[in-house]
């Protein structure tokens, strides 16, 4: 069976694009032919009607994609969440040494970033922050940052939406102050000289639901296998011994705009921050494997939760439920024998 697969460019497409390439759909006989799309709207859409079969989303987005709360409602299912984490905040340089913060510390940066953010908007020009979607854990970290700083978001900000590979072009022509946007595109930034990585995503939200397998709630003939490969494909991605393999396939068949070894340390959670070449490491930045696998309705209890926080799903109503029921353990304990 030929399944056409739509990923965006990021590594945490990583356990997909092993599947489709490393023989484990052919495992299960499936033949995944991979499309990069350019944009989370454009796989929203691709997916809703029919030119996709399955996809690597925005967990948020695959919610309110079925939902009928962004582009053309969809039938859907999430029965494989493919990983935790792997955002970061990103601002120019200039806002950086605007910001000033007494240390790297998660709340002296906040406390920068809101000083900047309610001087800039005192005077009429307020900070223009990138987020990858409207519906998007990034969207959520961005705000729970400012709030980290006592900062008024919607008040002080103005957030444009900026698919994840146009992110570094963006801050190079000055369009946006800075984004958050999941790896590696953090990383080209800076290797670029453009920007310093002011906060990781793990920090802000520690375990943060992210991308999800999503396909058609009626694609039970393909449901079971398809999540089998793409597991045991994850666990592949997850053993550290095929970090360097892993690094090459995802700059060559993920087109990442960035070398194996940049691929590498955001996979390691070991990034450079700034021009001058700081580490930060942290274990958790991107988590893919075993433990990030099986469907959590209690992350889609949570997504709904801070859509109703930025105004995005009105208070009260069943919207936490009916995202629960998207997601489908069930559906991935029958594919793995759990």
């Amino acid at each position: 069976m030929r399944i056409r697969l739509g990923y965006v460019p990021l590594t945490d497409a990583a356990p997909v694009i092993a599947a489709a390439e490393l023989g484990f759909a052919r495992a299960e006989g499936l033949e995944i032919e991979l499309a990069r799309e350019p944009s989370w709207a454009t796989l929203r859409d691709r997916l809703a009607l029919g030119h996709l079969d399955a996809a690597h989303m925005l967990g948020p987005l695959a919610i309110a994609s079925a939902l009928g709360l962004s582009g053309p409602p969809a039938r859907l299912s999430v029965p494989m969440a493919l990983g935790l984490n792997g955002n970061a905040v990103t601002v120019s340089n200039a806002l950086w040494a605007a910001m000033a913060p007494e240390s790297d510390e998660l709340d002296h940066v906040a406390a920068g970033f809101a000083r900047v953010a309610r001087a800039r908007a005192a005077e009429g020009r307020p900070l223009t922050i990138g987020t990858v979607h409207p519906f998007s854990s990034h969207s959520y970290q961005l705000r729970l940052f400012a709030e980290r700083g006592g900062l008024d978001f919607d008040a002080a900000i103005r957030l444009v939406v900026v698919p994840p590979p146009d992110t570094v072009d963006a801050l190079r022509r000055g369009s946006i102050d800075g984004f958050c946007v999941g790896a590696p595109w953090n990383s080209v930034a800076v290797a670029a000289g453009l920007g310093r990585i002011a906060a990781l995503g793990c920090e802000i939200v520690p375990d943060c639901p992210e991308k999800v397998l999503a396909l058609p709630a009626d694609g039970a003939d393909f449901t079971v296998p398809l999540v089998r490969a793409i597991h045991r494909a994850g666990l592949w991605c997850a053993d550290a011994r095929n970090r360097g393999s892993l690094s090459v396939l995802l700059a060559e068949r993920a087109e990442l705009d960035s070398d194996a070894g940049l691929i590498a340390r955001t996979l390691d959670g070991a990034l450079i921050v700034d021009a001058d070449g700081r580490e930060r490491t942290n274990p958790a930045y991107l988590r893919l494997g075993t433990e990030t696998h099986r469907p959590a309705p209690d992350h889609a209890r949570w997504l709904v939760a801070q859509m109703i926080a930025c105004g995005q799903v009105a208070p009260g109503g069943d919207a936490a439920d009916r995202a629960a029921a998207l997601y489908r353990p069930d559906l991935f304990d029958a594919a793995v024998g759990r």
